[in-house]
Order: C-alpha cells, then sequence, then structure tokens
C-alpha cells in the first residue's frame, strides 16, 4: 500500500453551488485533492441553507452544508469586480481541476467558459455540471435533480403505481448520482492529461445521469418496447419479486430470479411444501400467470413471524432477500460500519458521516471527514498564498472584491 492517496497534490476549484457539483470536489477531498471553494459576496453558496428546506430532516446541526462540503477551504471573491476577476485569474494557474455549475448565460456574462479560463492554465481540467447538457433546446433551463434526473428520465413513472399519483424523488439522490459521474470523468481527463500534458473539458448533467440509472427501461424504450405500469402489490408481475410484511410490521423484499432452483428452497422456508405440488405453481410461467393467486398466500404466511425469523429462514435457504430499511435503521447498520460506508468524523456535533462509495486496495484511507468551511474562512490564508500582501488584501476587501 502506498502512503499517499491518490489526488494529493492537485489542488481543485470549486465553483459550483447546492450539490451535485460540490459532491465531485468532495470525493476528491477524501482522496487527497487540496479543494478550495469560491463562493460569491452575501449569502454564499445557497446549500448553506439547504437545511432549512421541508423536504430535510430538520436538525440543529447543518448537516447539509457539513456532508457536501466537508474539508474544504472556502473564499469569497466577487467575480464581477475587476479585483475580484484578477485574484481569480491568479487562482486559475495554479489549479488542476476547476468544477462550474453556473448556467451556461452566466458563465459566459462571468467569462466562465472553458475557452474563457484555458488561455490561463492549458494543463486546467474544467468539469462542467449542468441540469440538461450543454446542446439542444432545453440547455439554458435550469435543473435540480427532482426535475433534470427524477422527471424528465421516467425515473418517477416508473416508480408510479398503476392509476396512483406519480411517485415523489427525496432529496438530493440524483445529485449524488450525477456528482459522482462528474468525478469519473475527471480522473478520465486527469489520466489524459498524465499521458499528453494537456488540459480538457469534461462534464456530465442531471438528466443524463437520470437515464444512465434508468437506462433498462430507457433502452427498452428506445426500441419501442412498451413499458408497462407498475402494478400495486397485490397484483405483481411475479409474486417471487414482492415485497411482503411480517409480523412486526417490517417488509421482506424478495427477489428470486432463478426460480428453478429457489422455488423448492423458498416452499422449505416458508414450511409450505404441499405448494409445489399445486398446478398452479408447477413452471415459471404458471407462476407468472398466477403470481396474484401466489401473492395472496404468501401474504399471510410472511405476517405470521416476525423479521429475525424470516431472515434466518431465508437466509438458511439460500434465497435472495432484503429487508426494506427505514431511517432510523441507518445508524445501527453494522454492515455499513464495518464496510467503511458510516464512517467518524472530527467534527464533534456530527461524529460520523458517510463516505464515498469507493475502496482502493493501493492507498491509505481517506482523509477523515471534518466540518465544512465558514463564508469566506480561508480568503486572506488563500490570497497570501498566492502572493498578495496583506496590503492588497485588505485593498481589494476595500473595493467589496472579496465581499
Amino acid at each position: 500500500m502506498s502512503g499517499h492517496l491518490p489526488l494529493e497534490g492537485l489542488r481543485v476549484l470549486d465553483l459550483a453551488s447546492f450539490i451535485a457539483g460540490p459532491v465531485a470536489t468532495t470525493v476528491m477531498g477524501d482522496y487527497g485533492a487540496e479543494v478550495i471553494k469560491i463562493e460569491p459576496p452575501g449569502e454564499g453558496d445557497p446549500q448553506r441553507k439547504l437545511g432549512q428546506a421541508h423536504s430535510i430532516p430538520q436538525h440543529p446541526v447543518n448537516f447539509c452544508w457539513h456532508l457536501t462540503n466537508r474539508n474544504k477551504r472556502a473564499i469569497v471573491l466577487d467575480l464581477k469586480s475587476e479585483g475580484g476577476r484578477a485574484a481569480f485569474d491568479r487562482l486559475v494557474a495554479t489549479a488542476d481541476v476547476m468544477v462550474v455549475n453556473f448556467p451556461l448565460k452566466v458563465r459566459e456574462r462571468l467569462r466562465m467558459r472553458y475557452t474563457d479560463v484555458a488561455p490561463l492554465n492549458p494543463r486546467l481540467i474544467y468539469a462542467s455540471m449542468t441540469g440538461y447538457g450543454e446542446q439542444g433546446p432545453d440547455a439554458d433551463q435550469p435543473g435540480f435533480d427532482s426535475t433534470a434526473f427524477f422527471a424528465r428520465s421516467g425515473l418517477l413513472d416508473a416508480l408510479t403505481y398503476e392509476g396512483g399519483p406519480p411517485a415523489f424523488s427525496l432529496p438530493a439522490q440524483g445529485d449524488q448520482m450525477a456528482g459522482m459521474n462528474l468525478f469519473a470523468a475527471v480522473l478520465m481527463a486527469l489520466l489524459h492529461r498524465e499521458r499528453t500534458g494537456e488540459g480538457s473539458e469534461v462534464g456530465t448533467s442531471l438528466h443524463a445521469s437520470g437515464l444512465w440509472s434508468n437506462a433498462m427501461l430507457a433502452q427498452g424504450a428506445l426500441l419501442g418496447a412498451y413499458v408497462a405500469p407498475r402494478p400495486p402489490r397485490t397484483q405483481p408481475r411475479s409474486a417471487l419479486a414482492n415485497q411482503y410484511r411480517t409480523a412486526d410490521h417490517r417488509w421482506i423484499q424478495l427477489t428470486i430470479v432463478r426460480e428453478d432452483k429457489l422455488w423448492p428452497e423458498l416452499c422449505q422456508a416458508i414450511e409450505r411444501p404441499e405448494l409445489l405440488d399445486d398446478p398452479r405453481f408447477k413452471t415459471t410461467e404458471e407462476r407468472r400467470a398466477h403470481a396474484s393467486e401466489l401473492a395472496a398466500i404468501l401474504d399471510p404466511v410472511f405476517a405470521a413471524h416476525p423479521w429475525l425469523h424470516w431472515r434466518l429462514r431465508l437466509r438458511h435457504h439460500g434465497i435472495t432477500f432484503g429487508l426494506l430499511g427505514v431511517m432510523r435503521d441507518v445508524p445501527h447498520d453494522e454492515q455499513a460500519v464495518a464496510n467503511g460506508a458510516v464512517v467518524p468524523s472530527t467534527l464533534a456535533e456530527m461524529p460520523r458521516t458517510i463516505s464515498a462509495p469507493i475502496r482502493l486496495s493501493f492507498a491509505p484511507t481517506p482523509v477523515t471527514p471534518g466540518a465544512g468551511p465558514g463564508h469566506g474562512q480561508h480568503t486572506d490564508e488563500v490570497l497570501g498564498e498566492l502572493g498578495f500582501s496583506t496590503a492588497e488584501i485588505a485593498a481589494l476587501r476595500d473595493t467589496g472584491a472579496l465581499g
């Protein structure tokens, strides 16, 4: 194992707001990169106040901010001012990666396109996050994960029960996925630079990430296949790929793909061997044709015993199943801790947090997550490293360039 994290020595500029773009830079920081978050004067990144949103669990700890901006340094620059732009240009010249999610028209107005900044640093990796991509009729349309990732991609439609109202997305799920896609694009650009010495522009969008997440159904739609509405649980397409409630009001997800092998095992696990001789359930085709009848039989069977009973029985017989976890399970999930999905934090008010879903055999443990920075907390420090004197920093502050 190397003594160094793989991204040590890289400087990353985070000019992105909210979640998807900053997720990419958070993971870069976890694996050793120095991340400098650049925010505007005033209130800065709106993500600082996301914890007040109605869809977020309310808590005095600003966990939304810390989760997505841990271990970053933060500076305030007014990019519309001459002094702020000059300081930014000097910073760009020292950077390896720059992550941006400004709307395209704003990038043009602020001279923040790749063509604007590449002359300052030919080795720069410019990473672009958009709602709907940078071409096409909706390129200028603002997008959030609920609209671009979930709604436009068909994911919400696919999750909606037949005849029911549309499903709702949950906070930031699409942002987290899209941020990891941008992270992957940056790594490929860094590999390209390692081989050629050239900087480049890379990007992804919430919409494209949503389509990729929904690729199985989307591919069928591209071929003209009819994507049937999701049937209610009592009328499943397959009773062996369905959800069942236990005696202690937990839900089990059965996902039996190899029915020829596991149908007999399931009958043994639930102590209903007579089902093997029932002509309605003899073959996969018959079980599918009579799925509602089989689900009606299985419902009271699973409801007769608690979750731990079924966990032991189904495991013993090699059945593919899972508990439908609820959020209150997360703090007690030993599996998540054992595999590094939940890790300690240096932040006393938030002692544990979620890690990036990556494991590397060749590198040490990622940087221990800490606090997200205060607004402009490191402005003087970073500008000093760029060669600005105390008097020059004070002069920039007097002009409003530093907020």
